[in-house]
């Protein structure tokens, strides 16, 4: 894995070592966000501080209740606008942010706010199967379908573009000649589910 970011600010403390507040952006059930909480409530570099949705039916908040924490529905025109999402980070003192399953658009002065400090993950290896409208079990489906032998994920820092912000790491897993999309979302979720939160903490730590 290769990584390219640096940060240098930290706001907080626990247990004497200097920590960051992590924001989770998500649209739906939220188990990579449940899994990136757990992985650093066994850390001490950094805690997910808020999660922020732009679903009111999302699962996500649920999840976010269960673990206790805040968590908060943001209406479409919020996310057009960006100045409530912006608040919202502030207010939390938020120093990086984390795509996991969001699907709207980052709005530009929330983008600029977050220089190299906001990422995203993508079930596949792209440049391949990306862009709008290419999520969850659309991705598999197209990867099976184009006959790919390997499939796997793609964490990259976002960017005014669906999927093209530059590539942090990727990981991959085989295709298996009887895959459904169900069998090898399974695959992938595992992938995304060991690397993700490893890569966070690299990209805090730098």
């Amino acid at each position: 894995m290769q990584f390219f970011a640096h940060f240098s600010r930290f706001c907080a403390s626990k247990g004497g070592f200097m920590i960051k507040n992590i924001a989770i952006l998500a649209s739906g059930s939220g188990t990579n966000a449940e899994n990136i909480v757990h992985y650093f409530r066994q850390r001490e570099t950094a805690v997910v501080s808020l999660i922020l949705t732009n679903r009111r039916q999302a699962l996500v908040r649920e999840r976010a209740e269960r673990l206790q924490v805040p968590c908060f529905w943001l209406p479409k025109e919020d996310w057009e606008d960006g100045g409530p999402v912006l608040e919202k980070l502030r207010a939390y003192q938020v120093d990086f942010v984390v795509l996991a399953g969001f699907l709207a658009r980052v709005p530009d002065n929330v983008l600029h706010a977050y220089p190299e400090r906001m990422v995203n993950i993508h079930p596949s290896l792209l440049p391949k199967f990306g862009g709008k409208g290419m999520y969850g079990d659309r991705v598999h489906q197209a990867v099976l379908e184009a006959g790919e032998q390997e499939s796997g994920i793609t964490i990259h820092y976002t960017n005014e573009r669906y999927d093209e912000g530059a590539v942090i790491c990727q990981q991959r897993c085989p295709v298996l000649s009887n895959d459904t999309p169900d069998t090898l979302a399974a695959r992938v979720h595992q992938l995304e589910y060991t690397y993700y939160p490893r890569v966070i903490e690299q990209l805090l730590a730098r």
